[in-house]
């Protein structure tokens, strides 16, 4: 595990923290001494978990989709925990995953909701912050279906290409302010997403076995180290844990 990340009084908000990548982080970056804000629609699951990992994790319920929720949860953690350093844009849904002649269009839609207004909407909320501090970490969870186009995931695909241009807009501008804008593209993580994508039966990523998915402790250790001076060299870029230079310097391999 990366050990050499120091987070000891840095605040960081996660959004989507209630299972998967996102509860895996928490843990990760509390481990490392960081003040962790969980966020997600789950009340009780983010609650159980900021229980879990005592005084230095505060759960805030919030939907990304949700604008004033995103801010509100801000609000929280500069007032609960003095500010803001970094934010890791991780809230998203694969469901409901259906080729494009029987999408249902409110379904489609809510995912574009929550994978590309959300990820906006944590952006525009956390920046003012971390300009006013001289600068912070702001960490989109990206896919390789930012890239490539994959059945059935007509809506994922094109939110995922969405944040990952979000990303680079972001890095544009707010570089020069001292803001750290990456991506991390994960492959394939042994989570809750992976079951339904298993169940839907469509395309090649539903016929993985689980385990060939790597861990969700692999990308949250991935996201601990883009917090470190190391991983200046991929500011504005994405990181993929299919690279193996990446895997050798988060100490995955």
């Amino acid at each position: 595990m990366v050990t050499s990340v120091g987070m000891t009084g840095k605040t960081v908000l996660i959004t989507g923290a209630s299972r998967g990548i996102g509860a895996e982080a928490a843990r990760v970056f509390a481990a490392a001494g960081a003040n962790v804000v969980l966020t997600a629609r789950s009340a009780a699951a983010i609650s159980a978990l900021a229980d879990d990992i005592g005084a230095t994790a505060l759960a805030v319920p919030c939907d990304v989709v949700d604008y004033t929720q995103v801010e509100a949860a801000v609000a929280q953690a500069v007032s609960h925990f003095g500010g803001l350093d970094v934010l890791i844009g991780n809230a998203g849904v694969i469901e409901p995953i259906s080729h494009m002649f029987s999408a249902d269009p409110a379904g489609w839609g809510q995912a574009i909701d929550i994978n590309l207004k959300g990820a906006f909407h944590g952006m525009r909320a956390a920046l003012p912050v971390m300009q006013a501090a001289g600068g912070g970490t702001i960490l989109t969870l990206s896919s390789g279906a930012a890239h490539h186009p994959i059945e059935g995931w007509s809506h994922y695909c094109a939110s995922k290409a969405g944040a990952a241009m979000l990303t680079a807009c972001l890095d544009k501008e707010t570089r020069d302010q001292g803001i750290r804008a990456m991506g991390l593209s994960p492959g394939t993580v042994a989570t809750q997403m992976q079951r339904e994508i298993k169940a839907s039966g469509i395309n090649p990523v539903s016929e993985l076995a689980w385990e060939d998915h790597v861990p969700a402790d692999w990308p949250a250790r991935a996201l601990l180290w883009m917090c470190s001076p190391d991983a200046d060299d991929y500011i504005g870029r994405e990181v993929s844990l299919r690279d193996e230079t990446v895997l050798k310097r988060v100490g995955l391999k």
